[in-house]
């Protein structure tokens, strides 16, 4: 049976150099420009730089639009404010939560279960579809009760399975599937996908049946969740987002999603999707072999959408993976973050 999986092609990356002017003051002394803050995804990186242990995880407060930093100390809190960030205190550090997902990883591991880092709640949240036993279950729910409140558990409809097809549809190996982002090293065009899709097939076309635009050059699943196709049609390709509305989403950037940031897919199954960030650093059970370090949202997918984009704005995101229970923004969709398969390929986004 065909499956389908879908994203878009044509994304481009610019990497954006702003300036700062000198003003004048009327003593000839001069005036010291006020730095414009960082966007979003580049605090949210440069923060996890500094502090690294020393935080749980971040956020975006949805009211004001900050980054929200949690922290264990004053300390901590204080180098948070410097950086422009808010920090919250918590009671649990980020290596008490990586010690909880150690423990469902020894003692959990069940298909059709996934958990990752909720820092709103700073605990890991774990949900399980509907291919979870009772007995499967009530394993579940006993070690999350051992972890001392750090682990919380949800039922979610559905169950999680990839989804072969994207934003602009490729094909290849006998399934559809989604291309993601147009990336370059140098002179030569590549764009991204999901693992799953390219170890499904090693030539790969813009229609059915049409004539081949490209060939696998890497692939990278189960574990992760991305592969590479490089263009041999000679083709350069926009560095550009399908909005399914007539119009394009330039892409000038990469950056790792943020837990309660606005995000939108954009696949060629359900086309143009919105919704929001729910948890990141997640393991994936899927049948045919667990994934790990990915992105929990709600916008939502369907079969076909694999290896679509997942992007804020200008800025590339993830790589759709698959879905559980996905009904408008409920659900559960699942993104490969795009920087690690950018750095894994040695590409960037143009």
């Amino acid at each position: 049976m065909r499956r389908t999986i879908r994203a878009r092609i044509g994304l481009s990356v610019l990497l954006v150099a702003g300036s700062l002017g000198l003003g004048a003051a009327p003593a000839a002394a001069a005036v010291e420009p006020t730095p414009a803050p960082l966007p979003l995804n580049a605090l949210d990186v440069q923060v996890e730089r500094q502090l690294g242990g020393d935080s749980a995880g971040t956020y975006q407060d949805r009211a004001s639009g900050k980054l929200v930093v949690t922290v264990t100390t004053e300390a901590a809190a204080e180098r948070v404010r410097a950086a422009g960030a808010v920090p919250k205190r918590v009671q649990r550090s980020a290596a008490q939560l990586d010690a909880a997902m150690a423990a469902l990883e020894s003692r959990a591991k069940i298909t059709g279960t996934s958990w990752g880092v909720d820092p709103r709640t700073n605990q890991i949240a774990v949900e399980a579809d509907e291919s979870v036993s009772a007995r499967d279950m009530a394993r579940l729910r006993r070690v999350a009760d051992s972890l001392d409140g750090a682990v919380r558990v949800a039922r979610v409809p559905g169950t999680f399975h990839r989804e072969v097809a994207g934003g602009d549809a490729i094909y290849g190996g006998g399934y559809r599937c989604s291309a993601a982002f147009n990336v370059a090293k140098g002179s030569t065009r590549y764009l991204l996908t999901a693992g799953h899709c390219t170890n499904a097939g090693a030539n790969w076309s813009a229609t059915s049946g049409g004539p081949v635009i490209g060939v696998r050059e890497g692939t990278s699943f189960p574990t992760n969740d991305y592969g590479i196709v490089r263009y041999t049609d000679g083709s350069a390709p926009f560095g550009h987002v399908n909005l399914y509305n007539g119009s394009n989403q330039d892409i000038t950037s990469a950056g790792d999603a943020v837990v309660g940031q606005s995000i939108q897919k954009s696949g060629s199954t359900t086309k143009l999707t919105s919704g929001t960030v729910t948890a990141v650093n997640v393991t994936v059970n899927y049948g045919d072999g667990p994934v790990y370090n990915m992105v929990r949202t709600t916008a939502c997918s369907a079969g076909g959408d694999s290896g679509g984009a997942h992007f804020a704005g200008s800025v590339a995101l993830g790589i759709h993976s698959g879905s559980s229970g996905c009904t408008g923004t409920n659900g559960s969709a699942i993104h490969q973050p795009v920087r690690e398969a950018l750095a894994a390929y040695g590409v960037n986004v143009y």
